[in-house]
Parts: C-alpha cells; sequence; structure tokens
C-alpha cells in the first residue's frame, strides 16, 4: 500500500490570502501523493451580499435555497477552488481541481426534510477511490471543492469536513490514509478561549468527557464526529491542528491533536 495523505482545509484561513499561501507552501511540500479538501470561508456570504441573495444559517451550517446554491457552486467550485490550484502550480505542485460532478467522484442525495429544511445541501452515497488514484497516477493533486451532485444533473452543497472524511475512507481501502484537518486554531482546546490549551490526543472516552463538560462544543463537535468515523473506518491517523504545522502534523512532530481509537 501506498502512503497517501488527506488535507482538509477551511476556517479563517481561506479568507487570509497571506495564512493561504503559507498553507499551500507547506501543503506543496508534503512528501508523496495528497489530496485537498477545502471548505468555502466566507467568501460565499461576501458574494452573495454583493449579489442581493439573503445567507441564512442554523447552527453554523448554510441553508441552501437554489439562489445560495448558484452562488457556492460559483465560489466553491470556481473562484476559490481555482486559485487554490493557481497557486499550487507556482509551488511546482501539479494541482487538477474539482467538484464532485467532475469524474463522478462524489455521489449524494439532497438532504431530507426534517425539522430544519436545508436546502440543496448532500449527504454522502458514494465515492469514486479508483478516478481519484487514476488522477494521483498522473502525478496530480487532486483539490477538490466541496460540491457533490445527484446522479440527476443536479449539484449539492456539500460539508467540506464530512467530504474529506468520506474520500479518506474510500482512499484507505487502497492506501495508507493520513488525514489532516487544518484550520486556525493549534488543535482542539481543552479550553476554547485559551489558544495555548491543545489537547494533545483524544479517544473516544476522552472525547465524550470533553463534550459533557461543556469544553469541546459548536462546530468542532461534528469535525471530531467527521474524524473519529475516519479513524473507525480504515484511516490510519487523523490530526486536526493548525494551517501553519501542517508538516508537523504529517511527520508526526507533535503538532495539534491526535486522535486514537
Amino acid at each position: 500500500m501506498n502512503n497517501l495523505t488527506v488535507v482538509k482545509i477551511g476556517g479563517n484561513v481561506i479568507d487570509n490570502p497571506d495564512a493561504l499561501l503559507r498553507f499551500l507552501t507547506a501543503f506543496a511540500g508534503l512528501p508523496g501523493a495528497k489530496l485537498l479538501v477545502h471548505g468555502g470561508g466566507k467568501i460565499a456570504t461576501q458574494v452573495a451580499e454583493k449579489l442581493g441573495v439573503q445567507t441564512t444559517m442554523v447552527e453554523g451550517r448554510r441553508i441552501t435555497d437554489q439562489p445560495m446554491l448558484d452562488v457556492v457552486t460559483m465560489v466553491y467550485g470556481g473562484l476559490v477552488n481555482k486559485q487554490i490550484v493557481a497557486k499550487l502550480q507556482t509551488l511546482d505542485c501539479n494541482a487538477i481541481g474539482l467538484t464532485g460532478a467532475d469524474a463522478r467522484i462524489v455521489l449524494a442525495h439532497k438532504r431530507p426534510v426534517g425539522a430544519i429544511d436545508y436546502g440543496f445541501v448532500g449527504d454522502l452515497d458514494e465515492v469514486n477511490a479508483g478516478q481519484i488514484q487514476f488522477f494521483l497516477r498522473q502525478s496530480l493533486t487532486p483539490v477538490i471543492a466541496p460540491i457533490s451532485y445527484d446522479n440527476q444533473g443536479g449539484l449539492l452543497n456539500t460539508n467540506a469536513d464530512t467530504m474529506a472524511s468520506a474520500i479518506a475512507v474510500d482512499l484507505a481501502r487502497h492506501d495508507t490514509v493520513t488525514l489532516v484537518y487544518c484550520f486556525e486554531k493549534r488543535g482542539v482546546l481543552a479550553d476554547p478561549a485559551n489558544d495555548d490549551s491543545v489537547i494533545p490526543a483524544l479517544n473516544p472516552t476522552s472525547y465524550a468527557d470533553y463534550k459533557a463538560a461543556g469544553a469541546i462544543n459548536k462546530g468542532m463537535i461534528p469535525k471530531l464526529d467527521n474524524a473519529f468515523r475516519a479513524l473507525d473506518n480504515g484511516v490510519a491517523r487523523v490530526v486536526i491542528c493548525h494551517a501553519d504545522e501542517l508538516g508537523a502534523a504529517v511527520t508526526g512532530g507533535g503538532a495539534g491533536t491526535t486522535l486514537n481509537k
């Protein structure tokens, strides 16, 4: 089995050109095969405002009606994705920008309406690992935007953390996969108000304890749920770290929070 690094970048890093360039420089320098899944930061909200499209968030999740789907497709699959690809090319990393619809790599279905109608939001059904491996064998680095498709011509806005986890799990059937979630914090924090309170390691028991105490809450919970799901389904290593510490996280240099079974 070959070593493969799957990295998800999000948070405020996407919105900060200097921070994004530092991250992409580190990403381009990672040894071996690699793949990047990115979020959209606040850019979609900014573009929506300019276009007169209302942004509605519920528990940190974007409600995606048809006008907002058009915006996130343009921003995630177009503007953000191609800016990242262009920067990676200047760093001698031969990247190819993709959405889930391209080469049929991520199939999803529209989330059923429950207590909340999220609109055109996709829950994942299938990852085409064979097609992703084809790109990797051509010495290409896939850069995947969080847009999936429904096999009926429809596009769907999809959580980037979930997409990264699902892609890592499917690729782990064939490769030894390290999954790294990068954002603007140094890892999972025991005290959200103290950036130095990084928890070096988490397992399901300690995770439950921190949640019960309220130390881990809000958007960190779905991120960790996705991370533990990946670990439980064949991914070799999962680390959550600051974007500036990507290299140390991949090489086992003690950066961020490492998840254990």
